[in-house]
This record gives C-alpha cells, structure tokens and sequence, in this order.
C-alpha cells in the first residue's frame, strides 16, 4: 500500500485517524471561562494583551468571546462579515494543466465535500479566525463503505490552543507542558487569517476592537448612572435638632428608599423634600458610544457608510459600501479556500485516493466574481459587434458569470424571433464580398460578380457619402441609430437597383445557358 503523505510531504500512519486527538485530553472539556470582560480595566487589558503576546493565549481568546456576547454591535458586524460567504458559490478544480485522472480528482472531492454534513456550519466556525486570529476545527474520521471520510467536523474553543515558545507561530493544544502539544496531520482544519501582519497572537481584527469595547463599556455604564441620578429629583430630608440618633437613621432610610418605593414614613416633626432634578445632558454619553460603534464598523467591514447613510439617506454612501464590503470578501475567500483545499480536500484525496503531492491537489474555490448587469450587456453587445467589434464569447459568459454550455447540452433559444428590421437588406448590400458566396462556375461567378460590383461601385459610394455625413455629426452610437434609421428611406437606391435588376437578368441568362449546355442543347 502506498505511504499517506501529510502536506509538508511526511508519512502518517492511518491508525492516527482512528480518534479525535482531543479525546484524551479530558481537562480541556472540563474547563469553563474566566469572563475576563467582567470589570475590565485598561491595567488588566494591557496584561492579557501582554500575555498572548507572548504564547498564552487563554484569557486573550475568554476576552474575545466576552466582546462578542456582550456587545451586539460587534456580534452583527462580525456576523455580517462571517455570514457573506455563505452566499457565494464554491467549486473544486482542478490544477493548471490537469490530466483525465486529476480532472476525476476534483470531480471525486467537489462530490466528497458537499457529501460533509452542515458544511456551512464549516464556513461559519473558521471564520470565527477573523477576530481571534486563528481557528481550529477537529476532524472525526469514519469508515464509510469503501472510503474514510470525515463524519464530523467540530470547532473547539480557541482557548484550548497556545503557542510554541521557539517561533510563536505554531498553535497548538495545551497540556501538560508550556509548549503544547502538536496537531495530528490530518486530525484538524487549522485556519489562520491574517486580518494584520504580525505574530498570531496579535493578527486577529478584534484585538483592534478591545479599546472602543472598553470605551463603550464606560460610555454606557456612565450614562446609566447619570439618567438614574438625572431622572429622580433630589431627596432632602429635615430634623429637628433634638432628633435621635436612631431618628435620623430612620430619615435617611425613608429618603434614600421613597424614590423608588414612591411611599415611606417618618417620625412626626421631620420633614422630606423634593429638591429639582440634576441638572446635564446625556448627549456626551451618546457620542463616545456612537464613536465607539463608528471604530468597529470601520474596523469590521472597512467603513460604516450604512449606519450613516440609513441616518442621512445617502444612496452613493450605500453604494461605496458595498464595494469596500466586496473587496474585504473577496480577501476572506480567498484566505479560506486555501485553508480547506490543504487541511479538507487534500487528506480526503491522500487517505482515499493515494495523492501525494499538494501541489496538484484540486482547490476549492469561492465564486467572487460580481455579476454584471445583464441588461446592459444585452442592449450594447449586438450594437457593439454590429459595429466591427470583435468579442470573444467565452469573456462575455465569464462576465455575466453564465457557464458555457456543451455541445449536446439544451440551451435556451428564442421562443419567438422578431422579423428582421427593413434596414436588413440594405445593410447586407453594403456587407457583399465578390469573393464570398459563390457556388457556380469560378470563371462565369467571378466575372458576373466582379462586373456587378464595378457597375454598383459608383451608386454605392454615394449611399456611403450620406451615411458618412450622419457619422460625422452624430454625437453618440443611439443618435447615429437613429439618424439611419429616419435616413434609410430618403436614400437614393435607384442606381443601385438598376445594376442589381441587370444582375438578376444576367444571371439568370447564365443559369439558362449553364443547363442548356449541360443538356446539350446548344450547337445541335
């Protein structure tokens, strides 16, 4: 049996794949999160920024999840982002300059992947490596009738991982040692998305997020205190001077409690009263947080022209957006699909099928390419290639992002062909070639036709001198449509016509003479 090769090309033994690494690292399932976020500080986020920095990436990874759960702006945005590639279209191909056998290759691996159950749920849990960094999912393999293919594919917490101490590149599963414990090849799909150069640690977008988090956190706590303070009227309470101690406990029990209670009692001769409201404004609060929801949007989709543009009705704003969204898009798909063609397709392809270089290996690939208007193209490609335009057909399907069909395919046709316009004929007149459509004698076609046309020479270059009169003065391709159009019946055939009627009447003297001859009627 041949060797199975991992991606860096070292042998692996199939029993490896027998059960999921994690298995028997039963501490890691027993853990539970620290909730770091609660009581943040900027003294404790500099220490667990510091820390990742330098391979412990546990706290680090407990603050991210915190971030997401407990500010809905970012778990929209974030979503938003993650949530964008489930709406593209994805094949598997095959390498440049692929034989028969690599075209069953990626056949065979496009039919394994869409066979992998809630593959979506795949795409979705490795993007999760768009804030944090990285991220990895365990792979569970299974005999299914001849082949061994993954049954489940299965994220694990991101602070499960940490780095190697040597190069801070390497992730890999905590245990009982500081460095960590290798991934198994082909036990994981390992995705790192580099949202910034740098060290791991530090390439993850919500390391960008922490500080207008932590912002946002005061802003909002802030300005609950102030609306509560702000809200209720300021209680003063007044005793007599002989008042006990235990009288005055009893005043400032009443007064601190009867704005909320709205009722309370107290000892006859004192007296409660409701002073005006504190004075402020919360719109300070509003603006940090507004601040802080502008810094994620940008720093999540690369703008936040939607939030603006939903408040000002800007209709370009909008549009920008989605443009800069579609480049960012462009740049996770392509960071993705690198990762499942080497860590999904390549082992399902070396376990089953015996491949041993990556390099050839079938890639899957997101479709992100933009559609283009169909409409548009319908109305100015025929006018184009009317024109001498010369458009290569397989560029106009990949811009419209319609498939060529093959030969004994069905494909659509026109239901009902429109007659063709009257300019018709008069415009395959202007097209003939004496050399072309020639189906007599050489010598008697080419001498009839090369008659007819020094003959039709003259009426037709005084046709073309009205025409090249419009094409002068015409400021756009539809006004020139026009102007021929309103021209065609102004324009002086007579010549024309007389030489085509001396045509006809020739030929057909010559078709006369080419049957007697042939019958042998002439000289007898």
């Amino acid at each position: 049996m041949a060797k199975i090769l991992d991606a860096r090309g070292n042998p692996i033994e199939t029993k490896a794949l027998a059960e999921p690494q994690t298995a028997r690292l039963s501490s890691l399932h027993q853990e539970f999160s620290d909730h770091p976020a609660r009581g943040i500080t900027p003294q404790k986020l500099y220490t667990i920024l510091g820390a990742a920095e330098q391979g412990d990436l546990t706290s680090q990874s407990d603050l991210f999840e915190d971030m997401e759960e407990r500010d809905p702006h970012i778990f929209a945005e974030m979503g938003k982002r993650r949530r964008a590639l489930l709406t593209l279209d994805w094949r598997v191909e095959p390498p440049p300059g692929a034989t028969a056998e690599e075209q069953k290759l990626a056949e065979y691996a496009e039919e394994r992947v869409k066979s992998v159950s809630d593959f979506e749920d795949v795409v979705l849990d490795a993007l999760t490596a768009i804030g944090h960094g990285y991220s990895c999912l365990e792979l569970t393999w299974a005999q299914l009738g001849g082949e061994r293919l993954p049954d489940q594919i299965e994220m694990r917490p991101h602070s499960w991982f940490t780095l190697d101490q040597a190069t801070r590149s390497e992730i890999r599963l905590r245990g009982a040692s500081m460095d960590g414990e290798a991934l198994n090849p082909f036990g994981w799909i390992v995705h790192k998305h580099k949202s910034r150069s740098g060290y791991l640690a530090r390439s993850g977008l919500y390391r960008a997020l922490v500080w207008p988090f932590l912002f946002r956190n005061y802003a909002g706590r802030d300005m609950a205190e102030f609306l509560e303070i702000y809200g209720l009227p300021l209680r003063l309470g007044k005793y007599p001077a002989n008042a006990t101690q235990d009288e005055r406990r009893t005043l400032l029990t009443a007064v601190t409690n009867i704005g909320h209670a709205a009722a309370g009692i107290i000892p006859e001769g004192m007296v409660i009263e409701f002073q005006e409201a504190a004075k402020g404004s919360h719109d300070p609060f509003i603006a940090m947080l507004e601040w802080c929801e502008r810094a994620i949007s940008k720093a999540i989709l690369g703008q936040n022209v939607n939030a603006d543009s939903a408040r000002k009705g800007s209709l370009a704003g909008a549009t920008v957006d989605n443009e800069v969204r579609l480049d960012i898009l462009e740049s996770d798909a392509r960071q993705l699909q690198g990762t499942l063609t080497r860590d999904l397709i390549y082992p399902i392809l070396a376990v089953n099928k015996g491949l041993q270089d990556i390099r050839r290996c079938p890639r899957l690939v997101f479709d992100v390419r933009e559609v283009e208007d169909l409409k548009l193209y319908a109305e100015s490609l025929p006018t184009l290639a009317q024109n001498g335009m010369r458009i290569p057909l397989e560029w106009a399907h990949q811009k419209l992002n319609i498939p060529m069909a093959d030969e004994k395919e069905p494909v659509l046709g026109v239901a009902n062909p429109q007659p063709a316009p009257a300019v018709a004929p008069a415009r395959a007149a202007l097209k003939y070639s004496p050399a072309a459509d020639r189906t007599g004698p050489p010598e008697v076609q080419t001498a009839l036709a090369d008659a007819m046309a020094r003959e039709a020479a003259p009426a037709i270059e005084d046709m073309l001198g009205q025409i090249r009169e419009l094409v002068e003065q015409a400021e756009s391709m539809e006004q020139l449509r026009e102007w021929l159009l309103d021209a065609y019946e102004g324009l002086d055939s007579s010549k024309l016509a007389q030489v085509m009627a001396l045509g006809v009447a020739t030929a057909n003297l010559a078709g006369r003479f080419d049957v007697a001859d042939e019958s042998g009627g002439i000289g007898q």
